[in-house]
Order: C-alpha cells, then sequence, then structure tokens
C-alpha cells in the first residue's frame, strides 16, 4: 500500500493575499511585511480628525527612533477618499498603509474593534489584536513602548 501525507496549511492571517502600498504606491506583499517583523502597529487615523492630526507627527518620530528594530506600522485610514488618505499618508512616516476601502482594511477595523481615532493597535501576524492602548504607550512612553509590545509576542 502506498501511504500519502498530505500537509494542508490554512493560512488564517488577515494578512494573506493581500497588498500594502508605500508611499510612492508601490505595492508590496502584506504577508512578506509582517512575517519579517517582530511587532505589527496599526495605525487607524484620519487627516479630517484633530486629535489624529496631533498624534500622527509623535507616531512619526516614534518611526524614526524604531523602524531598524523589528517595527512594523500600517495605516488604515478613516478618510473619505482615496486622494486625502494618500495626500495625510504622504505626511507620515515612510511606513505601511492597508489599500483604501479594501477588505484588508475593513478586517483590520473589525478585529481591532475601532470605534474611534485615533487608534494605534499591536497585532499578531494573523491580524488578532493583541493590545488597543498602542497611541498611549507612544505618548507617556516612547523608550519602552517597542520592548513592552514586543513581550506580547
Amino acid at each position: 500500500t502506498l501511504l500519502y501525507t498530505i500537509k494542508f496549511e490554512v493560512d488564517m492571517s488577515v494578512f494573506h493575499g493581500k497588498s500594502l502600498l508605500k508611499q510612492d504606491g508601490t505595492k508590496v506583499d502584506a504577508s512578506e511585511v509582517v512575517n519579517g517583523a517582530q511587532v505589527i502597529a496599526v495605525y487607524f487615523s484620519a487627516h479630517w480628525c484633530p486629535p489624529c492630526r496631533g498624534f500622527t507627527p509623535m507616531l512619526k518620530e516614534f518611526w524614526e527612533d524604531n523602524k531598524g528594530s523589528g517595527l512594523v506600522i500600517i495605516f488604515v485610514s478613516s478618510d473619505k477618499t482615496e486622494q486625502a488618505m494618500m495626500d495625510y499618508f504622504n505626511e507620515q512616516g515612510d511606513y505601511w498603509a492597508a489599500q483604501y476601502d479594501s477588505e484588508l482594511q475593513k478586517a483590520l477595523k473589525a478585529k481591532c474593534g475601532v470605534s474611534g481615532i485615533p487608534c494605534l493597535a499591536i497585532v499578531s501576524k494573523e491580524g488578532e489584536m493583541l493590545h488597543k492602548q498602542g497611541r498611549n504607550d507612544v505618548a507617556a512612553n516612547p523608550d519602552s513602548a517597542l520592548e513592552t509590545w514586543k513581550a506580547m509576542y
């Protein structure tokens, strides 16, 4: 008799088969980006939101200080148009964004239970929310936030 072993893996990640954008509009495979990360922070924001416009410069500085440390930040826009989203994204750090009005954008909002912005959620490589208080961490303890998040994985 012949015995076959079939390995069947289902990638349950919200990132599987999806793309992320860079500021220049280039698309990158979302799974590759998150699989290489030690920490994935998802930034829910919009240009029309005053608290967001206040937090974005802090997050941009945090990104600049930590971008070589295994941190991935993904911007998820609540802007009303794709142009507004891209204009606002280009003011931020050189990280990644979920495409405007995409399945990925909707899935991350749902998995993280976003009801207000700005929100910085730390998620697993599958997109499951691990911690919703990233904004407070960056504002109050920027020097230790990344290490705190790494301990969640």
